[in-house]
Order: C-alpha cells, then sequence, then structure tokens
C-alpha cells in the first residue's frame, strides 16, 4: 500500500485501482471537533478536485475535494453516525470513501510523507 498526500490536505492509500480517501491529522486538529461528515454517493463519478464530501466542525464547514478522478465504490458509514472519528483517528477508521481509480497518472501530482511533513511545517 503506497500513501499520497494532497495540499489540501487529503490523504490516499493506494492498493492497486483503489484509493481510499480521508483527511489527515493536521486538517482535524485545523478544523476543531468534527460534528458532521456529508459523504458521497456510492456510484457517483467524481472529477479531480471536485467537492466529494464536507466536513462540518464547531468552528467552519469545510470541502473535502476528489484528489483524484474516478467512481465512489464504497463510502464509511461509520462517520455519519460517529462525526468525531475525524478526530480521533483522522488517518485510520475515519476514511471517507473509496475511488476506483480512473487515471493512475493523476497521483503523479501528490506529495508523499516527506514532502507533505514538509508542507505542513
Amino acid at each position: 500500500m503506497t500513501t499520497l498526500f494532497t495540499s489540501d490536505h487529503e490523504w490516499l492509500h493506494i492498493e492497486g485501482d483503489v484509493a481510499t480517501i480521508g483527511v489527515t491529522d493536521y486538517a482535524q486538529s485545523q478544523l476543531g471537533d468534527v460534528v458532521f461528515v456529508e459523504l458521497p454517493k456510492v456510484g457517483r463519478t467524481l472529477k479531480k478536485a471536485e467537492a466529494a464530501a464536507v466536513v462540518e466542525s464547531v468552528k467552519a464547514a469545510s470541502d473535502v475535494y476528489a484528489p483524484i478522478s474516478g467512481e465512489v465504490l464504497e463510502v464509511n458509514e461509520a462517520l455519519a453516525a460517529e462525526p468525531a472519528l475525524v478526530n480521533s483517528d483522522a488517518g485510520g477508521k475515519a476514511w471517507f470513501f473509496k475511488l476506483k481509480i480512473a487515471d493512475k497518472s493523476e497521483l503523479g501530482g501528490l506529495m508523499d510523507e516527506a514532502a507533505y511533513a514538509k508542507h505542513t511545517a
């Protein structure tokens, strides 16, 4: 599994032609306590940079963008029931959705962990 990051503070775990997407620990720390998560519909086709999900915290509402193009295969229903998972396990149990990767070349513009660490330093 390969993990990549966006400048908008999303992470992608890449396994074969499927990307699991969530927000980083840095993102949740900036948001504050998450109170609501809106997820995309399974089967929806997302274009790179399209708003895919919404995270609402006590401070603000923020869009989560599709870091790459693809079809939504699965969403994390647990987040709807327990949005605070985003705060407690941003990089793990609080994944948002899984995409079937449409164009692997889009992965080239993303950061690895070291580059993301520099980006947030």
